[in-house]
Parts: C-alpha cells; structure tokens; sequence
C-alpha cells in the first residue's frame, strides 16, 4: 500500500466535492433512507465548513431533470458557485477539473448520486488523469440498490479509492479534542446530525455538566397528580 493511504485527513490537506445531490437523483436511491442521506450529506458540508475544506458543489442537468440542490445544503455555502454540467461524469467537465486544481490539494472527499454511475466513473477518472486521491463517503452516497451501491463502493475500492463515513471525516479532521478553536462548531454539529451520539452529548452537557438546554421553551409545568 502507498503510503499516501496512510496519512490522516487533515483540514490542510483535503478538499470536498459534492456531486449532484439533487432530488430527482435522490428519488432514485434505494440503497440508504433518503432523509438519513440528506442529513449525513448536510452534516458533511457542516463540518467542511467549520475547518474551512475547499468545497466544490455541482450539478447535472438541474432545470432540465435533477431540480435544485437540497436547500438545506447550499444554506451551508450561501455564496458557493454551483458548476453546472451535462456529463454523468464530473471528470469531464472542465469547470470541475480547474477547481480542484485551483485547491491545490491531492486527497479529494466525495458525496455524490449515484454511487455506481456519477461516484465511479468521476473517482476512476480523477485517479487515473489527475492523479488524486479519492475518499468516497459511503454514507453522503447513494446507489439505485443496495447492490448497485456496494459493488460499485467494491469496484472503486479496488481501484485504490478509501472508503469513510462522514462522521469519521469530521472527527478526523477535528484529531483532537484540545483543539478548542473548532471543538464547539464540532459538537453542533454531532448533537444536530450523529443521531443517540449526539443525544448522547446533550444528555451529558445538561444532566452531568448542567449547561444550559440549546433551545429556550415554554415553562415546565407539573407533575399535579390527579385526585382519585
């Protein structure tokens, strides 16, 4: 194994692309829950954004079949340019290749619908005639089945691609938890999007450290036993 497989994610030596997460492409995925991919795709982005991962968004086919990107995820990158394409494959639109080049970084993080079409071919290209590093997030990914989207994680995976979780990308960026200039941002992230972790790091900020609730809200009234 090359030893460039064994260097950690770092938020200097990393860049994300996002490609064609769109719902007409979304609607086609039977390989994760849709709305347990929209979250882990938004929670992706959420955590580039805290240690500043050049991001490139793009999308195939927007007005004309895919419709718009999840509003929930350009909320994270307002003032992001989206580069439109016509290709299946993000490799061969030219827009796609300067900003990755324009990154100047070699490890490339990926999300995309579909797994076995727009992922693959986009991974393989990129690897071969650029020369990048790809790892594909399994789960900002989605495949039309659940095969469709394993044997194409299987193929690339083969081909030298590194599979990640989104949640692994966050907190190997993050390394350390002394890191305090990002280790809020990271929790809000973690008690929005992880799921019983993140109910889990709320559970022990109020009831073990007695922080504050993250949300203000009516006033507790009770308990008034009924008479029998």
């Amino acid at each position: 194994m090359s030893k460039k497989y064994l260097e950690l994610l770092t938020p200097e030596n990393s860049q994300l692309i996002i490609i064609d997460h769109q719902p007409q492409m979304a609607f086609g995925v039977q390989s994760i829950d849709r709305q347990v991919l929209k979250n882990n795709v938004v929670a992706l982005a959420k955590s580039a954004k805290i240690f500043n991962i050049p991001t490139t968004i793009t999308t195939v086919e927007t007005e004309g079949f895919s419709g718009h990107t999840y509003p929930e995820l350009l909320a994270v990158f307002p003032e992001h340019k989206i580069l439109e394409r016509t290709s299946m494959n993000s490799w061969d639109d030219q827009n796609v290749r300067d900003a990755l080049a324009k990154n100047g970084r070699k490890k490339v993080v990926v999300a995309g619908l579909w797994t076995e079409v727009c992922n693959l071919s986009f991974a393989l290209c990129a690897m071969l005639e650029g020369d990048y590093e790809i790892y594909m997030v399994a789960d900002a990914s989605g495949g039309t089945s659940v095969e469709a989207h394993k044997y194409a994680m299987d193929r690339m995976v083969q081909a030298g691609v590194v599979p990640v979780t989104w949640q692994q990308v966050l907190l190997e960026w993050q390394r350390d938890w002394a890191r305090k200039g990002t280790y809020d941002a990271v929790m809000d992230v973690v008690r929005e999007h992880s799921g019983a972790y993140g109910m889990g790091v709320d559970y022990a900020y109020t009831m073990v450290h007695k922080a504050p609730e993250r949300v203000q809200h009516g006033e507790r009234i009770g308990p008034n036993p009924a008479n029998k």
